[in-house]
């Protein structure tokens, strides 16, 4: 039964107190473990939240609690994945643990991460960012889903949205409001006319046009966007092509990354790497067979060299 058969799981990250177990038992309510199979359910810390003995009987969920880190290794994954039977597993994380230490090093190799969801608490969110922004970025990271509940009118829902999507462009993001009710089309109000059929980008406004157009990249099909960006290239790039890139900041000085797009240009092999250009491209919306949807490519109608901008770093909250 055991062997190489991969096993489903289902992650839960987040800080104490941000909704990990309610999300669970959600989940569980909505018929999502309803299929007869056995659920290893494995809780790494306690919360004032607790499941209902009774719907973890009917859904056939059994719960096992890991007090510490150090005790949460590969082999006690696949001992209890043996003496429960388990078809698939859940596992609601200690936010305070390392999350890509249970990716790379807990996990045993068959175990098929299927989704994993981040719950944060967004009246305590700011704190978190200010105290602990590694760590709430690493839970961004890999989350597939992040759910922030206890919502108000007041919040700065955008900026909250943009925190996740600087570091993970492809996360789902919700937001759970006091009363029940969850919106998830939080729009920008972007500092540009989106109807425009040429638009000049400030170099501040670079952050938000990457966030739109790789979520929206049929918004901007055969727009002209100029903008200024520093030369990549790779060896692995496709002949005349190469990346007007920015550096972004999506964690803390020591978590700078270069976001950009592949953009198609006459004589890219010429262009030398890290020299700043401002570029004038069309985008084109191509099928990403790795992100299954459709991705915005640049194809350049005038590269030339520029002045780096006063700010060479973007941010995106």
């Amino acid at each position: 039964m055991f062997g190489n058969k991969d096993i489903p799981v289902y992650l839960f990250a987040g800080f104490l107190e941000s909704g990990k177990t309610t999300c669970i038992r959600e989940i569980i309510e909505e018929g999502n473990f309803s299929d007869g199979k056995r659920t290893l359910l494995i809780l790494t810390e306690e919360g004032e939240e607790e499941l209902d003995d009774m719907l973890l009987k009917a859904h056939k969920i059994d719960v096992i609690t890991v007090e510490n880190e150090e005790e949460f290794t590969e082999d006690m994954c696949v001992y209890d994945l043996k003496k429960y039977h388990a078809d698939r597993v859940a596992i609601e994380v200690n936010g305070m643990w390392d999350l890509d230490n249970i990716y790379n090093k807990v996990l045993p190799e068959n175990w098929v991460v299927i989704q994993c969801f981040t719950t944060v608490n967004a009246k305590t969110f700011d704190m978190y960012v200010n105290n602990m922004k590694s760590m709430m970025m690493a839970h961004f990271q890999l989350a597939d889903m992040v759910i922030f509940n206890r919502c108000t009118s007041d919040m700065n829902k955008p900026s909250m949205r943009r925190s996740v999507k600087g570091i993970n462009r492809m996360a789902q993001v919700l937001f759970e409001n006091e009363d029940g009710s969850v919106e998830n089309n939080i729009e920008e109000e972007l500092p540009y006319d989106l109807n425009a059929s040429e638009i000049d980008l400030e170099d501040d406004d670079f952050g938000l046009w990457y966030i739109d157009v790789t979520e929206h990249p049929e918004r901007y099909e055969n727009k002209t966007i100029t903008f200024k960006g520093q030369v990549y290239r790779s060896p692995n790039f496709p002949s005349g092509t190469f990346v007007p890139a920015r550096a972004a900041m999506t964690c803390c000085a020591d978590d700078i990354q270069k976001i950009g797009f592949l953009c198609h240009a006459d004589a890219a092999e010429l262009l030398n790497v890290d020299d700043w250009v401002t570029v004038s491209v069309r985008v084109k919306p191509e099928f990403n067979p790795q992100y299954q949807q459709l991705y915005p490519v640049l194809w350049a109608d005038e590269v030339k060299k520029a002045e780096p901008p006063a700010e060479e770093v973007v941010y995106f909250s």
